[in-house]
This record gives C-alpha cells, structure tokens and sequence, in this order.
C-alpha cells in the first residue's frame, strides 16, 4: 500500500487540525467531525527524512547547533533546479516560520503606523501580523475571473502611491491557489520599485505547482532584488509544519544586517539540530515523494471538482498550485452561518470559513485535500449529505 492510500489516525496527537476542533469551531463534541481545514498533510513524511532524524538521535549529545554551508546549499541546490533561480548561500536566514519571518521583516523596515499593503481574500496572518505590530493594512481586493482571480491594477497601483512601505505576495496564492504569471510579477516588482515599496514574497506553497504551470520566483523577475525578500519553507512541500524551519533569502547585505540585528537582540538561537536536519534532507533527498505526491493531489483536485461542481449553486476549479481548494457556494443563497452549520452538525466536516481570508471570501469555502483518496471520498461525501 502507498504511504499516499494510509490513513492514519491523528487525533490524540496534538495535532492543531484533528485536536483543536472543538475549541476553534465552538461545538461539544467533534469526535465525528472531518477536519479538511489546516494547511497540513495527511501524509507519512517522505522515509528520508525519518531515517535521518533517527541517524541524528543516534548521537546522545543535543547539544547548542550550528547551521552548516550543506543546509544552505540544500536550498540554493534546490531552487536552482526546480525553478531556475540562483541564490547565494550568504542571502540566507534561517527562522522557525514563514510568518514569523514577515513579522520579522515589517518591525524591521517598516515603523509603527506606516502602511503595509496585501491583495484580498488572502491569508489571514497577512492582515493579524502587521496590525499587532501597529501598522496600517491597506487591501487591494482581487478580480474574480473564470473561478479564479486577476490583480486590479488600477487599485494596486492607487494603493501604492499612497504612502506604502511594504507589499505581501502570496505566490502561489492562499487561498485561491493561483500561479502569479511572470507577466504579472513584472508589473508588481517594477510598481513597487518605482514608488519604492519593499516586496515581502511568501513563496512557501511554490513547489505544489500543477502542469502546466510553472512557478516564477519573484527574485527571478525583478530589476532590483535588494527590493525583495523571499520566504521559503520545506514544511508545506514536505509536510514539516511541526519541525518549524523556514528561510527569508534576502539579497542586501545591509538589510540582511538589520535582521541579524534585530534577531540578535532578541536572543533568536537560530534552528535546533532536528529542523537543520530535515531541512536538508528535503531539500537533497525529497524529491521523488513530491512527484508522486503531485500526482496523488492531481487526483484528488480532479475528484473534488467533478463531484462538487455537480451540486446546485456550487462552484469549484483545479487550482493552479497548493493543495487547497477554494469553492464558491454564493449560488446556494446560504449565509456564511447557515452553511457552516450544515457543514457542522449535518455533514459533520469542517472547512474553513470564507469571511476568515477578509470581506472578499464571504461566500465561499477553504478545502485541503492532502489527504489519501478514501479521506476525500468521504468528505466530499459529508458536503453533499450538507447540501441535501
């Protein structure tokens, strides 16, 4: 059997997803309730990197830890051969997570405040982060097009005229899994340059693309990448969220400073022995679970949208990257509330709410499908059974 067809069971293991059900969604009892709701797998992490953390638990001493030149190079490796981009080992930070990395990056180089700017619907930490950090979100709200969505130029570029300091990318975008074009990116890199905006680019999902589209990096497209700071992570790729390791690739030297200042003064010890480990074993060794990975969420996309899209006043596409399903159920004329309580109490799943990624997710439904087949057979089973 293929680690992508086990089902294993996760309660009880403090998993956030399968543990926390309860609490987040406010009912008694969730023992019968389906999470598809966090952004993590179902699935066994690639043998690899458990036959490396076992080789390093070997040694009995976990003493303080240093990241090698081999870790980084892991990563530099990496993005060279999956997305053509070359990136020097002395640009990169290491920090426990993509979201504490943009965090890091807004106190930095932005003052209490000033304006950050993101796109709508979109990650909620996008909009948490730099409003607990005092600053200003300023929304440009994407157009919806064929089920999916098109930046609105005209607002973007309004926005950043409009004192702007920072702009978050979402590329490949949560929730809405699109690829940004390299066409598009150009646009974002040379508008923020001329109205001198820095680029946070959250490219953590870049690496669960879906022929034939291709992932462009943004360092890739811009003019001036000392504009630019990139967030990398093995932890969706590779289903690591629990290890806690993620990169910023930051180009100049001066604001690689700032940061390693700033972490410095924090007391920031950088990453423990086990997340350098599966960091780089990921990144040298992973790559042959990912292509079948792609294949098991093609799949399971494919499933999902045939059966979804058969429902009255639904509508769901492929994405073009991450393995999260955005569906569209403003056809039904049910209320946020009235579909949540079906989802809940009738078809006992859990889905995360539109409203959760800002106003312009009203109406619609987050799904994560990295689950084996059977898992998503019956989910989508528990939708239908809502809808009836």
């Amino acid at each position: 059997m293929s680690i992508f067809s086990t089902v294993f069971n996760r309660r009880n293991t403090y998993s956030a997803k399968w543990d926390m059900l309860e609490q987040v969604y406010s009912i008694n009892d969730a023992s019968e309730v389906l999470p598809m709701w966090v952004a993590d797998m179902d699935f066994a992490i690639p043998s690899v990197i458990i036959d490396a953390l076992h080789k390093r638990m070997e040694h009995p001493v976990f003493g303080y830890s240093m990241a090698p030149e081999e870790t980084k190079s892991s990563l530099t490796n990496w993005v060279a051969e999956k997305h053509q981009l070359t990136i020097k080992n002395e640009w990169i930070l290491f920090l426990h997570g993509v979201i504490p990395g943009i965090a890091e990056a807004i106190e930095a180089f932005t003052e209490v405040g000033d304006k950050v700017l993101i796109h709508t619907p979109v990650y909620p930490p996008f909009m948490s982060v730099p409003t607990n950090l005092g600053r200003k979100v300023v929304t440009s709200q994407l157009l919806e097009k064929n089920n999916s969505y098109e930046m609105d130029w005209e607002s973007f570029e309004d926005c950043l005229k409009n004192d702007v300091k920072a702009f978050i990318l979402c590329n490949p975008h949560n929730p809405g899994g699109k690829v940004w074009s390299e066409k598009d990116l150009t646009k974002i890199a040379t508008l923020c340059q001329q109205y001198n905006v820095l680029i946070l680019s959250d490219e953590i999902h870049s690496d669960l693309i879906f022929e034939p589209n291709k992932h462009i990096p943004m360092l890739k497209v811009a003019e001036d990448p000392n504009n630019i700071i990139t967030f990398l992570a093995p932890t969706k790729t590779f289903n690591l969220a629990g290890i806690q390791a993620a990169t910023m690739v930051v180009p100049d030297e001066k604001k690689r400073k700032v940061l390693e200042n700033l972490e410095m003064n924090r007391g920031y010890m950088g990453l423990n022995i086990f997340s350098l480990t599966a960091l780089q074993t990921a990144y040298e060794q992973g790559n042959p679970w990912l292509e079948e990975l792609l294949e098991v969420l093609t799949i399971n996309m494919d499933y999902v949208v045939e059966n979804l899209s058969k429902l009255d006043g639904i509508k769901v596409s492929k994405p073009e990257g991450t393995y999260l399903l955005w569906i569209d159920y403003r056809g039904t004329g049910l209320s946020e509330k009235e579909m949540m309580d079906r989802l809940l109490t009738v078809g006992k799943l859990a889905l995360e709410p539109g409203s959760k990624y800002g106003e312009a997710g009203n109406g619609f439904l987050r799904m994560n499908v990295a689950c084996p087949l059977s898992t998503v057979e019956d989910g989508v089973s528990r939708f239908v059974k809502s809808l009836q």
